[in-house]
């Protein structure tokens, strides 16, 4: 039962992420693309924008991958556990913990859900068992 609750979390998480890189890079599911992404990182004072744009949807797209196919979950903490990190100190953590006003609640969970996974392992329904 842990290898299945294992796999379920991670494919959740790794899914989202994954759509969240796809917003970033490709302007799928109601995502900006490259173009909008940059010029909002430019306007909270990430520069060069182009570039974070490409290393934050790289980040989220290819650690939501390690983790769905539950492979390198270390490389996979790294990637995203570093996209929230960024996510609270430039965009939600002022506003305080609670999401309901834009707070760095959600960021926070994720980060140590990927996290706990690059310590706990992947389960034996992986890539990488």
């Amino acid at each position: 039962m842990e290898d299945l609750a294992l796999f379920a979390l991670r494919l959740v998480v790794g899914v989202l992420f994954i759509g969240h890189g796809a917003q970033k890079l490709f302007g799928w599911f109601g995502g900006y693309g490259l173009k909008g992404t940059a010029g909002w990182l430019e306007s909270i004072g990430v520069k060069p924008g182009n570039l974070f744009a490409v290393v934050a949807g790289l980040s989220e797209a290819l650690g939501g991958l390690l983790l769905v196919i539950g492979f390198a979950l270390p490389v996979a903490a790294v990637l995203l556990g570093s996209a929230m990190v960024v996510a609270i100190v430039k965009v939600t953590g002022a506003n305080g913990l609670w999401i309901t006003s834009n707070g760095f609640e959600y960021n926070l969970v994720l980060l140590v859900v990927v996290v706990t996974l690059a310590f706990t392992g992947a389960g034996r329904i992986a890539l990488g068992a």
